[in-house]
């Protein structure tokens, strides 16, 4: 059979699975509108049906039944119907492109046929029209060369022989790319894919997985993994498909609530949101590590890691530095522990419990509460003892206080209609006491704001405590005056309300080691992107945060643009020694997608490793740096943004930093078609954008302006790691725009490249 013949055999079955996908699409659709009838009757009669009847004690018996009923019709209707609608998200996902392969197995002497789509198709009768990407058996689609070949299955590993292996691209149920491969993925698929241009939203890679990604996204024994990737290697979207990947194989003990993706900024989290969606899976928590620390830390101003950078592009003398590391280490976190544990006798900060304005417990009272423990036990039980004692006076104070004339004139003042609030919502049964329940009920919502300040600890004050022990710690790392003066100054900053960022971790780790808590033992799976960006001590606190969690961290040593200009260590040693008590699994991806060959290229020219980056053989445009004069250099690049927006729907001017993006936005004011994006957008527009390069971590656009890639601006090996981003953002176009004099980080790039401009006011 000829491959024209074959094709067409081919496309008649896209044809009948397309019909399939649309009728269910329309059945799946009336019982949707049929649910949601149920979900509206069901909550419409529900009002009728919970009408309070309190006046006897059977009628309120017989309520509280009713209401406890109801509630449960309403949540079998609704979850039924969101369950409806699930599955209708998944059929409209395979709308247009059912499936991307095909292989043909022989098992037990039998050939049989799977078609491998993102998610699962049946026919009426039972038939296996398309294979889910992740179940077992589709594993040989990224896996497999022809030949014998292994899958697992529930009962063991099963080996059949790989007979054929065919990859579709199929757009709008027709067969647009179609040929028979013994690789993942084959380059006329991934050429493309790869040629599109960039969108508001990452795309799935499902079809176009290779065998490193497929690695990746399958790997289920690994406390850690972690990934060291080069740019545009497929990292961010292999960690999706792992996210989908884990949902689907342990889909009967944990779902996306179960899961956390730290994103490196608010832009990227929308940047990623369609692509678990668009494979049926609702999407994961996603946080930065700003939002991360700044939920934990209510009331202060943690500083992010962009004010950092700002900073520290400013001014970052050595002695800051040797501090920052120390105190960004793991060791140092642990010393914190040892240091309280050296102090028994040391009480912590405590603080007054205020209710109403005025102290309910005092600090003293709380105070002589703690040193009445036993010496000898650990500060995290003796804190605990602590607490539960001051619950217990609350409880017993509740208990007094429950006659005194001001609570019982309290309750007089009830309406009819609270007061029976308060009998049907503690189940209070009519009898001899039950003024005396009420008002205890009563009390303990009045006095709920005590409860939740003992609860949540906050009668211990963690910044005075940091100070105290930076005090007593011994270091060896700057003179004393040096280290007192740091001190000084994070508790002037607390007293504004403000935290550095590796001071903000530290706290968080002291108060969590003293109260034993901050843990969250629900969260089965942390995914860090752009792991370089963060510290080890980060790392520690996430891990103690949550401890049950497997990590899946993501990186590249390449791109560490906000702490290169003085982190030491390579990221994926610190990783080993810190996680060192873990199973640990390190894979490195060298083949970049992303961008043309001739970019590719480019970039990793500037790296002294370059030479592992594999480029894909995806050819393009010659990089180009422009040489302007200084009269006329924000003319030149404001022309040559407006020149390749002709072209490309999304133009970056990446710049160093903020001040450099909001310089450059003052000479396109007048152009309707220019954006400058902040830390604070949510997503990208199309046109020309104007930002600094921290901000496009993690993304993609068709061209790439780098601003001012001059001597002054990237003056030495230091500004390798931001320019190497700034080069590696672009997937088919890249200029470097240069006031005056060329960076010595580009003095080797031949003169073909570069065109001096004479452009402009001043060279027209």
């Amino acid at each position: 059979m000829t491959i024209n013949q074959s094709k067409q055999d081919e496309q008649k079955r896209v044809d009948i699975v397309a019909e399939k996908i649309d009728d269910k699409i329309e059945k799946i659709t009336q019982s949707i509108d049929q649910a949601h009838k149920e979900t509206h009757r069901i909550e419409r009669n529900y009002g009728e049906n919970t009408k309070v009847n309190t006046t006897e004690v059977d009628d309120q018996m017989e309520t509280n039944a009713s209401v406890q009923q109801q509630k449960q019709l309403v949540a079998l209707a609704v979850e039924n119907e969101n369950i409806l609608n699930s599955n209708k998200l998944k059929l409209e996902n395979l709308q247009g492109s059912p499936y991307f392969g095909r292989i043909d197995i022989v098992e037990d002497g039998e050939l049989d046929t799977l078609y491998i789509g993102t998610s699962t198709l049946q026919s009426d009768d039972g038939d296996f029209l398309i294979y889910d990407w992740r179940a077992p058996v589709s594993g040989i689609y990224y896996n497999g060369t022809l030949g014998k070949v292994t899958y697992p299955t529930p009962n063991g590993t099963a080996e059949v022989e790989l007979k054929k292996k065919r990859q579709f691209q199929i757009v709008h149920n027709k067969i647009r790319n179609m040929f028979d491969t013994n690789e993942t993925v084959g380059d006329e698929i991934l050429q493309s894919v790869l040629s599109e241009y960039s969108d508001e939203y990452l795309k799935s890679i499902v079809a176009t997985i290779q065998h490193e990604q497929n690695v990746i996204i399958r790997d289920t024994r690994s406390d850690i993994l972690l990934v060291q990737g080069v740019a545009g290697s497929g990292k961010t979207s292999a960690i999706l498909q792992r996210v989908a990947y884990l949902l689907y194989h342990s889909r009967e003990t944990m779902n996306a609530d179960n899961i956390v993706l730290f994103s490196p900024n608010k832009l990227f989290s929308n940047y990623i949101s369609e692509v678990l969606p668009s494979l049926g899976e609702r999407n994961m928590r996603q946080v930065t590590l700003n939002e991360f620390l700044s939920l934990r830390l209510t009331g202060v101003q943690v500083e992010t890691l962009f004010e950092r950078y700002e900073k520290d592009e400013r001014n970052l003398p050595e002695t800051t530095v040797k501090m920052r590391l120390y105190k960004e280490s793991g060791a140092f976190l642990e010393k914190l522990g040892q240091l309280e544990d050296e102090h028994p006798d040391h009480t912590p900060y405590f603080e007054d419990v205020i209710f109403e304005g005025k102290p309910f417990f005092t600090k003293s009272e709380i105070e002589s509460v703690y040193q009445a423990t036993n010496p000898a036990y650990h500060i995290p039980d003796r804190f605990l003892q602590t607490k539960n004692a001051l619950i217990k006076q609350l409880q017993k104070r509740i208990h007094e206080d429950r006659n005194e004339d001001w609570v019982q004139a309290e309750i007089d003042n009830l309406s009819d209609e609270d007061f029976q609030q308060i009998i049907t919502d503690h189940n209070i049964e009519e009898s001899t006491n039950q003024r005396e329940i009420i008002a205890e009920e009563f009390l303990k919502e009045r006095y709920a704001p005590i409860y939740n300040a003992l609860i949540n600890n906050y009668f211990f004050n963690p910044y005075k405590e940091y100070l105290f022990l930076l005090g007593k710690l011994d270091q060896k790392l700057v003179s004393e005056s040096v280290w007192q003066t740091m001190i000084e100054s994070i508790d002037h900053n607390i007293e504004t309300h403000k935290l550095s960022l590796s001071d903000a971790v530290a706290i968080l780790y002291l108060r969590d080691f003293i109260t034993d808590g901050g843990v969250n033992r629900s969260i089965q799976h942390i995914f860090i992107d752009e792991v370089q960006d963060y510290t080890m001590a980060q790392l520690k606190y996430i891990e103690h945060a949550f401890p049950n969690a497997k990590m899946t961290l993501l990186g590249d040593r390449s791109q560490d643009v906000l702490t290169s200009s003085y982190r030491r260590n390579d990221l994926v040693t610190e990783v080993n020694e810190l996680f060192k008590k873990k199973r640990i699994t390190t894979i490195t991806l060298n083949q970049s997608y992303r961008s043309t060959a001739e970019i590719t290229n480019f970039a990793k020219k500037l790296l002294p490793n370059g030479d592992e980056v594999k480029a894909f053989s995806r050819q393009g445009e010659e990089p180009v740096i422009k040489v302007f004069n200084d009269d006329n250099y924000y003319y030149g690049l404001k022309e040559t943004a407006k020149a390749l927006n002709q072209k490309y729907d999304t133009v970056a001017i990446l710049a160093r930093n903020q001040a450099q993006a909001e310089q450059i936005y003052t000479h396109f004011s007048d152009e309707s078609i220019v954006t400058l994006v902040d830390a604070n957008f949510r997503s990208i527009p199309k046109g020309i954008l104007i930002l600094p390069i921290y901000l496009a971590k993690g993304l993609e656009f068709d061209a790439v302006i780098g601003h001012d890639i001059s001597a002054k601006n990237y003056p030495d090996m230091r500004s390798t790691d931001v320019l190497y981003t700034i080069c590696t953002r672009a997937m088919h176009s890249l200029t470097l725009c240069v006031d005056q004099q060329i960076s010595p980080l580009l003095s080797d790039e031949p003169t073909t490249l570069i065109s001096r401009q004479e452009v402009g006011p001043s060279g027209e």
